[in-house]
């Protein structure tokens, strides 16, 4: 394949892809955002056809890291719903997967971009950001241990220690193969995605929708009342608990039966927590630090979010 058809084959994949196809497949809207950053940071006569495929490469190492993180939390937290261990002849083997799986993420990027200029710092990218993750889960286990209604632990502090990186590793990663690795770009850049990823702004759209949200719609059931879990929703109800609200917290919290689930669940409603959201704080911290990277990367993450039904 000469030039002009490499070229060719390159303009119709990024008309492929920015069609409907990323909207229907929102699943993957870590991955995916690889690609889109890379288009808006990345000189088009620097776009072709191998530079396209090494993206989508980076973009499927984003989601292995996820997916491996999937796999072994749902055995830390014992969970009964469909997921990996629970299949038939799976069980506790899903550990050896998602190493598996991790070992997968550098085979790729030796494969896909061990001669780029910029592999060093995607391996860092991705090593570091593993680290950061395993703590914050880390610390969400310990926070929570099962049988102790301490909600005392449960700070909005020790809320922050434990959310992720997963919303800041795929700009992260164009931001590299763009040749953008200065340390301020990237610090203002982790300062809008941190609050907009799986840290604040998303994992509360998450909660929000796996808590109380159809089952039959989403698909979904939230465990977090159940699982102790030290979530945005309990730090937030228990800064403006009264003195009843967090009496029955105490004595419904943490509970394995159903029935116990649906109190605090009536607290959280009462104190109108569904209805929270920093749209408006995410908005202000791109106006703030997305220069010089063009604010539509954020804004595109950000619309997504906020309009989604997850």
């Amino acid at each position: 394949m000469n030039g002009d058809q490499r070229s060719d084959v390159y303009v119709q994949e990024k008309q492929d892809f920015t069609g409907d196809a990323i909207t229907q497949l929102k699943e993957y809207h870590r991955g995916f955002t690889v690609l889109v950053a890379f288009w808006e940071l990345v000189e088009p006569r620097k776009q072709d056809a191998e530079s396209l495929q090494r993206a989508l490469t980076v973009g499927w190492c984003v989601e292995l890291l996820q997916a491996l993180f999937l796999v072994a939390n749902d055995i830390t937290d014992s969970l009964l719903t469909i997921c990996w261990f629970q299949k038939p002849g799976v069980g506790l083997d899903a550990i050896s997967d998602a190493i598996l799986v991790e070992a997968c993420i550098y085979c790729l990027l030796k494969l896909y971009c061990w001669e780029q200029p910029y592999c060093q710092n995607l391996i860092q990218l991705f090593l570091q950001s593993f680290y950061q993750i395993e703590i914050g889960q880390t610390l969400d286990l310990i926070t929570a241990p099962q049988g102790n209604a301490d909600l005392g632990r449960f700070t909005e502090k020790r809320y922050k220690s434990t959310v992720n990186f997963y919303f800041y590793i795929p700009v992260a990663a164009a931001m590299y193969m763009a040749g953008i690795d200065g340390e301020k770009e990237h610090d203002n850049a982790k300062k809008i995605l941190l609050e907009m990823g799986e840290g604040e702004f998303f994992q509360i759209r998450m909660i929000t929708f796996t808590s109380f949200g159809d089952p039959s719609v989403t698909s979904k059931v939230g465990t977090d009342i159940q699982d102790n879990k030290c979530s945005w929703l309990l730090v937030q109800c228990l800064q403006r608990a009264t003195p009843e609200h967090y009496q029955i917290l105490k004595e419904n919290y943490r509970q394995k039966e159903t029935k116990k689930v649906a109190p605090v669940k009536a607290v959280y409603e009462e104190l109108d927590l569904p209805a929270e959201d920093s749209y408006s704080h995410i908005m202000g911290l791109i106006e703030q630090y997305a220069a010089p990277l063009s604010p539509a990367i954020f804004l595109g993450l950000t619309c997504k979010i906020y309009k989604s039904k997850m």
